[in-house]
């Protein structure tokens, strides 16, 4: 499967506020997607033609009522085919309290709807500008299942420690994942299910390691999904359970002008007590990507990745699945090539009352399995960075 994209960006005008002396700020962003395929459809009907089903807009804010507490929130349209209707939610939404703050590190605790630690992307991949490329790799951050990792309704407690030899940074969350929309559904049972998914608290623990003034980055993130799904009237599925044990080591090195980041995961799934019009059963699974990025002037970026994702390890080709289920072996792997180019516009500005960030993105990816896939995707329109409250990244 080949995917080709080609970055064509919609601007609106986009602003950020910074008032109280700068203790309020308020951001936002859009980004909207052309896609193009052929022989198969992505976030909507893109097949032969151009669709404009993937679009990101939101808005976020923070306010710092004290120099120890900080609230932080953002509402988010998030438009993907028939995965994602667009409907504004909220995205995250948490008080950050920080108790201990000195020199050489800090410790504190979030309470509300707090973004998950999810490998090195995860925390600020809600906000279009700071992903690597226009789609994070499929290998680790699974568009489908965006919803179910994006963000828990908990608690997450924190520390950063800096040194000389580099800074330590350690979280631990404990939340309800986001079951409640039709999307984070649709990823694990399909379109049209007339149940309802619910999870138990999952918890999340991450562990980063920063050297060099962030030249170099590793990481370690741990964390549990078990979902229960509850069948609806005239439902062909049973009540079942869905649990996913995902272990990813990160590593990134940055240099002047070039980057090389990778990640790997172990993700145990156990599929149980659906009954016999859906698969049961369990897997050990691994995926992994290689990414290279080279800036090739202060305002031009070139990317180069490799993703490779197995649903069973043990079965990597698909073919014992297919037996034993006759479903295409072809949908438990995916071996994708990723190339980009990205380039930010020179009318970017930054000043108090306004702060505008224009990034136009070429994407290219070819998936190696027997069909073909031809895409045209877009950037980005984005103000500043995000509010910090929820990340040191």
């Amino acid at each position: 499967m080949a995917l080709i994209g080609l970055c064509m960006l919609w601007a609106a005008p986009v602003r950020s506020l910074d008032l109280m002396g700068g203790d309020f700020r308020l951001h936002g962003f859009a980004s909207l997607t052309l896609v193009n395929t052929t022989d198969n459809n992505f976030f909507g009907y893109s097949d032969d033609r151009v669709d404009r089903n993937f679009t990101e807009v939101g808005m976020n804010a923070s306010w710092r009522l004290t120099s120890d507490v900080q609230l932080a929130a953002e509402l988010l349209s998030h438009r993907a085919g028939g995965t994602d209707d667009g409907r504004v939610r909220v995205d995250y939404g948490l008080i950050d309290w920080t108790p201990l703050s000195r020199e050489e590190g800090r410790a504190g605790i979030r309470l509300g709807r707090i973004k998950t630690a999810y490998g090195l992307y995860n925390k600020t991949r809600d906000v279009p500008f700071t992903r690597p490329s226009i789609i994070l790799p499929q290998s680790i951050y699974f568009e489908r299942t965006r919803n179910l990792t994006v963000s828990a309704d908990g608690a997450e407690i924190y520390a950063e420690r800096y040194g000389d030899a580099g800074s330590l940074f350690a979280s631990f969350a404990y939340g309800q994942p986001q079951t409640d929309t039709d999307a984070a559904k649709v990823a694990l049972v399909g379109l049209h299910r007339p149940g309802n998914l619910d999870s138990s608290l999952a918890p999340d623990l991450q562990v980063f390691y920063e050297g060099s003034g962030g030249m170099y980055r590793l990481g370690l993130t741990a964390t549990r999904l078990d979902l229960r799904y509850k069948p609806g009237f005239g439902d062909r599925l049973q009540a079942g359970r869905f649990k996913l044990t995902p272990l990813i080591l990160s590593a990134q090195f940055n240099a002047e002008n070039w980057s090389l980041t990778s990640e790997y995961a172990f993700r145990r799934t156990s599929v149980s007590d659906f009954g016999r019009f859906f698969y049961n059963g369990t897997a050990d699974g691994r995926s992994y990507y290689l990414q290279g990025s080279y800036r090739l002037a202060p305002r031009w970026e070139a990317l180069l990745r490799y993703d490779a994702y197995y649903a069973d390890n043990h079965d990597r080709d698909g073919k014992r699945f297919a037996a034993a289920t006759g479903i295409p072996g072809f949908t438990r792997f995916a071996k994708d090539w990723t190339a980009g180019l990205r380039l930010t516009s020179p009318h970017s500005s930054c000043c108090a009352l306004k702060c505008t960030e224009l990034t136009v993105r070429v994407s290219w990816r070819y998936r190696t399995i027997r069909t073909r896939r031809l895409c045209v995707a877009t950037g980005t329109t984005s103000c500043c960075k995000p509010p910090s409250a929820f990340s040191h990244r």
